[in-house]
């Protein structure tokens, strides 16, 4: 167990159809072919891990001009950001008593649009940036061709960086701290499970999983958000097995109910 703290850093939200979250959340019937779509809000966050060995910023949110034309209109009109605006990194970092200057470490689950949208602050710095060796790929194969997945944003993470890439299933650069291979929303998505001093375990699934009822009733994301539905599936039942063993807490990637939960942080 490590002492270390978690302060968790709100960057803002999307707007964007609830079916994306959890796969058929609103189905059309015979007497209701039409049903109102759930269109609502989700969460985006970052953490701080202030740790023994360095602070490490744990994803980097959306671009604060992600509305100002750094976000595809198609993509803005999917996944509206509608505050990200008022959400600059550095801003929100100095708002939880942190500097850029202060981070030691940056750590990505994966590079989608609404996770890498402040790398630029890390552009021709020092400082390590953790990311798995499939989602490295994948994130440049996709932005640089009409295949993959669409939801990467090339400025993003096109960027003069301190790559640090993981190429294991499981992989502790920190006392305490294990980057953990969830493919599934991406190939290389990879969590963070995280052993707490006063706190227990926590593990942090990222877009792997992204509310409730994708780990409760194992209802998939959205068709296009999977890039493996098998992967996906393998990934939520190591989630799980890793909950019975450790008695962890699992945290998902925008469930707002579970995030009012933790935005206090831990420690």
């Amino acid at each position: 167990m490590v002492d270390a703290t978690i302060d968790v850093l709100y960057r803002g939200a999307l707007e964007c159809d609830q079916n994306y979250m959890v796969e058929g959340k609103v189905f059309g019937t015979h007497d209701e072919p039409n049903p109102d779509t759930d269109y609502g809000e989700i969460p985006v966050w970052s953490l701080v891990i202030d740790h023994p060995q360095g602070t490490i910023l744990w994803d980097t949110g959306s671009h604060h001009e992600a509305l100002e034309g750094h976000w595809p209109e198609g993509l803005s009109q999917a996944f509206y950001p509608y505050d990200a605006h008022e959400h600059r990194l550095d801003d929100d970092l100095e708002a939880a008593g942190y500097g850029i200057e202060d981070i030691d470490y940056v750590f990505q689950t994966h590079l989608h649009l609404d996770h890498a949208g402040g790398l630029e602050f890390f552009d021709g710095t020092d400082v390590p940036v953790f990311v798995h060796e499939e989602e490295l790929k994948f994130a440049y194969y996709s932005a640089k061709s009409d295949e993959g997945s669409a939801a990467y944003v090339l400025e993003d993470f096109d960027h003069d960086l301190n790559w640090h890439v993981l190429k294991r299933e499981r992989e502790q650069h920190f006392e305490d701290v294990e980057f953990i291979h969830f493919p599934g929303h991406t190939p290389g998505l990879t969590g963070t499970m995280i052993h707490l001093d006063d706190e227990g375990t926590i593990v942090f699934t990222g877009d792997q999983l992204y509310q409730l009822p994708n780990y409760e009733e194992g209802i998939p994301l959205g068709g296009p958000l999977v890039w493996g539905k098998t992967q996906w599936r393998e990934s939520l039942e190591l989630i799980r097995a890793l909950e019975r063993r450790h008695d962890a807490e699992v945290v998902l990637g925008h469930d707002y109910d579970q995030f009012e939960e933790i935005r206090g942080g831990w420690g």
